[in-house]
């Protein structure tokens, strides 16, 4: 278990960065960690790797306390393995030499078997032999997370692992990722600022803003009360609306066009999301969006209901 007791950090002549961080993680679950950038979702997890030294509070993996450089010549926790926005990949050397740099030369046949294994969960077999200069910053992104994971970890932490890699690979090796994690039991950490990272795959989700936790709860409690617009604005575009003197947020899909409806808008403009149209209206002169089988005419009336479907 990671137990994390109210650690509190700020970098040299800098305002405060991190106040009264608190939370602990099981063995195997996956936490997702949000927030706008510079809210110190990257030092938090410098923090627990061992990167930094906190200003106050403790930090334990399995009763053994986590310290940083004060206290370690070379920084880092071995059984932890951390995944920055630098990859840190050698470039001259293949996908396949990358991945098994940290693996044991005593056993050629079970590296060769562990690299194979890996490669297929990044999706890169047919890269095995490029070398990593030739890679794009996708491709690397990959190496780095795969490298990471030769020795299987107790502990994977991840800062923004997706954002350089398409859309198209990025679902894929999405779900592969997170199921390997699954099997091996191996806890992650990750540090994004797309819901879809803690939608689908995290067990716990925290978000972090103006220095401390704002919410820290499952990703399908939070996405359903919804009680916080920033919140709520991580996952889905969100409305704050009054309707009947009571200030509400919903997301779009909560409206739907009605003859019975009590909501008068007028129709701005339509935007195509591939499944469905978001349409972006006025009521009462404030903007509200709602999604929409098909686009509608601009300046036209329609008239919204409310849907309880979360």
């Amino acid at each position: 278990m990671l137990e994390v007791n109210h650690i509190s950090f700020q970098y040299p002549n800098q305002e405060q960065t991190l106040e009264n961080i608190n939370f602990t993680l099981n063995k195997g679950e996956h936490l997702c960690i949000m927030g706008e950038s510079g809210s110190g979702k990257s030092t938090l997890l410098k923090i627990i790797y061992g990167l930094l030294d906190v200003n106050h509070g403790t930090l334990y993996w399995n009763e053994k306390q986590i310290l940083g450089p004060a206290h370690h010549l070379v920084p880092g926790m071995d059984f932890f393995k951390y995944v920055a926005q630098d990859f840190d990949l050698m470039p001259y050397t293949s996908v396949s030499e990358n991945i098994a740099k940290f693996l044991s030369r005593f056993y050629p046949e079970e590296t060769l078997k562990r690299t194979k294994e890996l490669l297929e969960v990044i999706e890169m077999s047919e890269f095995a032999h490029v070398k990593v200069k030739n890679l794009s910053g996708g491709q690397q992104q990959r190496v780095a997370i795969a490298r990471a994971l030769a020795k299987e970890p107790e502990l994977l932490l991840l800062d923004e692992p997706f954002s350089q890699i398409d859309n198209f690979k990025k679902n894929s090796l999405r779900r592969k990722l997170f199921k390997y994690l699954k099997e091996k039991d191996i806890a992650c950490i990750v540090a994004t600022h797309d819901g879809n990272d803690a939608l689908s795959f995290a067990d716990k989700m925290m978000v972090i803003r103006n220095h401390i936790i704002i919410a820290n709860d499952t990703p399908a409690n939070l996405y359903k009360s919804v009680k916080e617009k920033y919140v709520a604005a991580l996952f889905d575009d969100i409305n704050e609306v009054s309707i009947e003197g009571k200030v509400q947020l919903l997301y779009p899909h909560q409206f739907q066009v009605s003859k019975e409806g009590s909501l008068n808008v007028s129709v701005v403009t339509s935007y195509f999301k591939g499944s469905h149209w978001l349409i972006e209206s006025l009521y009462n002169n404030q903007p509200l969006f709602f999604t929409n089988p098909s686009s509608i005419d601009e300046k036209k009336t329609v008239l919204l209901r409310v849907q309880n479907c979360l």
